[in-house]
C-alpha cells in the first residue's frame, strides 16, 4: 500500500468509514467535506446489527455503546398507545451485538469524525473538488481551495445528491416513492426502551427509538408533500398537530416538540445506480450508488458495508483496476437491491392499503444480512 493515495469526496457515514480502514492500511488518505461544520446535524438514527458490525470493525463500537442505546425488540402499538405485540429482532450482526442501536446521529457523525481526525487522514472542510481528468492509472482533482492533486483513486461518497456522480456521467438520482417523514430529537420517557411502531391514525406510521440513556427521537410517516407550502417556523406546530393522533409515550414527546429548527421534514426516495458504481478510477459509495426509505432502517448499514467491502478489496494486495472495481460493485449489487425492493415494498404496502406480510418480509431480509457483505 506504500505510495498510494486517495481522495474521499463526502465526509457522512460511508466516506468516514472508507477513510479509516484505509489508513489502517497505511494508504495516504485526503477528505474533502463540503460543509464546514463537517456535517454534524440531525436528530436520530436506527442501526441494525449489520451496521454495528462494521463500525466494531472500524474500531469504534465501544463509544458507540457507551452513547447509544441497544435493545432487541420491537413493540406494535395501537395509534391509542396500546402494546399489541413486541417481538424479538433478528441479530444481523452476530450474537455479540444487539439487534437494534439507536443513537443521536450528530454524536455518531462526531465519533467517525473524530476516528478520521485519529487516522491521520487529511481533511479539508469547506471544500469541493472537482475530477479534471483520468490518464488509466490516476485521477486528477482540482479542490474548491485551489489546490490540484493526482490520486491513484477517488471515492465519491458525497451522497444523495452526488456531485460526483453527475461529473462522471452516471445517469442517476433519487426518485420519490410518495411519503415523508418528520423527525425530531426528544426526552426519553422511562417507559421507552425499545422502538415502538403505530400504524393507522392521521399517519401511516407513528414510531419513536431510544437514543440514550436520556434521549429518543420520534418520527411521523405521512403522504408527501411539497415543502415548499410548509414554512420552516411551523414545523414544530406542524408535527405536533399530527402526532394528536397518537397516545401512550406521545403524550410525553408531545409536549416537548416546541422548537422547529429541531424538526427535520424529508421525502422517502429511492435510487441504485444500474451498471458499474465506477468510471476508471473514480467509485461511488454509499447514498452516492444508492438510497432506501428508511422502512427498514438500512440505508446507514447499506452505506458502512460499502466502505467495508471497498475497503477491503483495495487492500487485499490485488491491482487496483478494472476487475477489482467490477468486483465491488458485483458484491454489493445483490445485496443492496434486495434492501431497496424490500424498504421500497413496505412503503408500498401502506400506501396501497395492502395488508402485506411485513415481519416476514424483514425476517426473510434480515436473514439473510446476518450473512458478511
Amino acid at each position: 500500500m506504500d505510495g498510494k493515495r486517495v481522495l474521499v469526496v463526502g465526509g457522512g457515514t460511508s466516506g468516514n468509514a472508507v477513510t479509516v480502514l484505509l489508513r489502517r492500511a497505511g494508504i495516504d488518505v485526503d477528505l474533502v467535506e463540503v460543509r464546514p461544520d463537517w456535517n454534524v446535524r440531525g436528530s436520530g438514527i436506527t442501526l441494525q446489527g449489520n451496521a454495528l458490525r462494521v463500525l466494531r470493525d472500524i474500531g469504534v463500537w465501544d463509544e458507540v455503546r457507551e452513547n447509544g442505546f441497544g435493545f432487541d425488540s420491537l413493540g406494535l402499538t395501537a395509534p391509542d398507545g396500546t402494546l399489541l405485540h413486541v417481538g424479538e429482532v433478528l441479530r444481523a450482526g452476530g450474537d455479540d451485538l444487539p439487534a437494534t442501536l439507536g443513537m443521536q446521529r450528530p454524536v455518531l457523525q462526531r465519533i467517525l469524525a473524530d476516528a478520521v481526525r485519529a487516522s491521520g487522514a487529511t481533511v479539508r472542510l469547506g471544500t469541493t473538488a472537482e475530477i479534471l481528468g483520468q490518464d488509466g492509472t490516476s485521477v486528477t482533482a482540482r479542490l474548491s481551495d485551489g489546490t490540484e492533486g493526482r490520486y491513484d483513486l477517488v471515492v465519491a461518497a458525497d451522497g444523495l445528491h452526488s456531485a460526483t456522480r453527475a461529473a462522471l456521467g452516471i445517469d442517476a438520482g433519487p426518485e420519490p416513492t410518495g411519503m415523508a417523514i418528520w423527525r425530531v430529537p426528544a426526552p426519553r420517557p422511562d417507559a421507552v426502551e425499545r422502538s415502538d411502531l403505530a400504524h393507522g391514525g392521521p399517519c401511516y406510521i407513528a414510531g419513536y427509538t431510544p437514543t440514550g440513556t436520556d434521549t429518543l427521537y420520534a418520527y411521523l410517516v405521512e403522504p408527501s408533500r411539497d415543502r415548499a407550502t410548509i414554512p420552516p417556523e411551523s414545523y414544530a406546530k406542524e408535527m405536533r398537530r399530527l402526532s394528536e393522533g397518537y397516545g401512550g409515550a406521545w403524550d410525553e414527546i408531545r409536549d416537548s416538540i416546541t422548537d422547529s429548527a429541531q424538526v427535520n421534514y424529508t421525502t422517502f426516495d429511492r435510487m441504485l445506480v444500474e451498471g458499474p458504481w465506477h468510471r476508471g478510477r473514480a467509485v461511488l459509495v454509499g447514498d452516492a450508488a444508492h438510497c432506501c426509505p428508511p422502512t427498514m432502517a438500512q440505508g446507514a448499514a447499506m452505506a458502512l458495508e460499502d466502505a467495508w467491502v471497498l475497503s477491503e478489496l483495495l487492500t487485499s494486495g490485488s491491482a487496483w483496476d478494472e476487475k477489482l472495481l467490477t468486483r465491488y460493485y458485483e458484491r454489493r449489487l445483490h445485496r443492496v437491491r434486495m434492501v431497496v425492493d424490500a424498504s421500497v415494498r413496505i412503503g408500498q404496502w401502506q400506501l396501497d392499503g395492502v395488508p402485506g406480510d411485513v415481519p416476514g418480509l424483514m425476517t426473510a431480509t434480515m436473514t439473510a444480512l446476518k450473512e458478511r457483505p
